[in-house]
């Protein structure tokens, strides 16, 4: 899963490398862009990986074709998250205005997330191909595409944003082409391995598509809507910086924009071991073995922790090396090396705090988490971001009208998340091993 989640990373870090080569401003549009796109896509996304817990369980009782009509049901849920996801991306307009993007950003991230509004049901459907893979755990198939697809994104990507053989230079668009293209690919790829491969015949898929059941997508929203909602708060609170950093001018949105991209990079690292505790876990559950499911929850931390600290020294340590790979510009690589010494903070509570929120989805704690992550981080991180740098007083004068205000209170406000779920998911995993009472 780390190397498909590292594969899907790099589609971002080569669109930040090539917009980066072809100058500052495009490297500022894919900034606000890919902000906007990123917040809309994972909280619709983040609804339809909530039902790998469901799956997951479905298949430690044995009950393999109820997988199957839950599969099915869920083309639903994505047809409803597509359409509303899509009108979104579509009129960005009132957002630009609100969050003040300069004028001179807003055509061509207009256009970017044009592109992309046609590129989003395909990546849904393919995000509950990926799902259904890791509930079944088996997302060797899912890696091996989005690997593969990396030999069709670097080079398109390049090509369309740069231009050459012919074809004129269409800038950070060109970006979002290049991932349309891409993720169509993925999404045909995906259906002829569920239409050849023997391991999805005991699932029963290709039955014909029954009527919506209510009770069955009323399940699915009860647990996939505070998920999504959750995801979507966590990660708004991260790109809606690009959009409040925006207008600190250029250099300062290019840096952001470097600084956002590493610390996604380093994210997919505690995401990957996150969703590989959660399907164990639910296994665990589904098969009536709380008991074990514990010690998976207690090994998963561990592994998820030590992670955590070793890539954060590791960009500690080379936070000016890193910046210099993604810019030529010396006033960006100087504000974006000051940046990564916080994403190195931010990345360490980031890693605890997403094993824990995944895993209490195991155990359908899903409300709790969404109320944590909106006055944490939309309060302390963003707001008290936005405080420091755009406030009429703050006691660290070097933080006014400077993207480290964001970082530092983000990553505050990560600590302090990471400390609250850690605790609701030792409560809930002990309640769950205890023993029923005797009669």
């Amino acid at each position: 899963m780390l190397a498909g989640q590292l594969a899907v990373m790099a589609f971002g870090v080569t669109d930040t490398l090539v917009a980066g080569r072809d100058g500052e401003a495009s490297l500022a549009a894919l900034s606000v862009g890919s902000a906007i796109f990123i917040s809309i896509y994972v909280g619709l996304m983040g609804v339809l990986q909530a039902l790998m817990p469901v799956w997951a369980q479905q298949r430690g009782a044995g009950d393999l074709p109820a997988v199957g009509r839950s599969v099915r049901q869920s083309l639903y849920l994505c047809a409803a998250a597509s359409v509303l996801g899509m009108g979104l991306l579509l009129s960005p307009a009132p957002l630009l205005r609100w969050t003040e993007i300069p004028p001179t950003l807003r055509a061509e991230v207009v256009q970017y997330l044009a592109v992309l509004a046609f590129a989003l049901p395909a990546a849904l459907l393919f995000r509950i191909y990926s799902t259904l893979n890791q509930a079944l755990g088996r997302p060797q198939l899912v890696t091996w595409l989005q690997v593969g697809s990396l030999f069709i994104k670097i080079p398109l990507s390049i090509w369309f944003t740069l231009g050459g053989a012919g074809l004129p230079a269409q800038g950070v668009v060109g970006c979002a082409w290049a991932t349309l293209i891409v993720n169509y690919t993925m999404l045909g790829l995906a259906l002829w391995l569920l239409r050849t491969q023997s391991i999805y015949e005991p699932l029963q898929l290709w039955r014909p598509l029954e009527r919506p059941h209510g009770p069955t997508l009323g399940s699915f929203l009860q647990l996939g809507v505070p998920a999504g909602l959750a995801i979507m708060v966590e990660v708004t609170s991260f790109t809606l910086m690009a959009l409040f950093i925006a207008r600190q001018g250029t250099t300062a949105a290019a840096a952001h924009q470097i600084a956002s991209n590493m610390g996604a990079l380093l994210y997919m690292v505690p995401l990957s071991l996150a969703i590989a505790t959660s399907t164990r876990v639910s296994y665990w559950l589904g098969a009536g073995d709380p008991q074990h499911a514990r010690r998976i929850v207690h090994m998963g931390f561990r592994l998820a922790a030590l992670t955590g600290i070793a890539l954060a020294a590791m960009l500690f340590i080379a936070n000016h090396a890193i910046a210099s790979l993604y810019s030529g510009s010396p006033a960006v690589v100087a504000v974006a090396s000051g940046l990564l010494l916080w994403v190195a903070a931010y990345h360490l509570a980031d890693a605890c705090q997403t094993l824990c929120v995944f895993v209490l989805r195991s155990y359908h704690i899903t409300v709790a988490p969404l109320v944590v992550y909106c006055v944490l981080l939309w309060g302390l991180g963003l707001g008290g971001g936005y405080l420091l740098a755009y406030g009429t007083w703050s006691p660290w004068a070097q933080m006014a009208h400077s993207p480290t205000a964001f970082w530092a209170c983000s990553a505050l406000a990560l600590a302090i998340t990471a400390a609250a779920f850690g605790a609701m998911l030792l409560k809930a995993a002990a309640r769950t091993a205890l023993p029923p009472p005797s009669a």
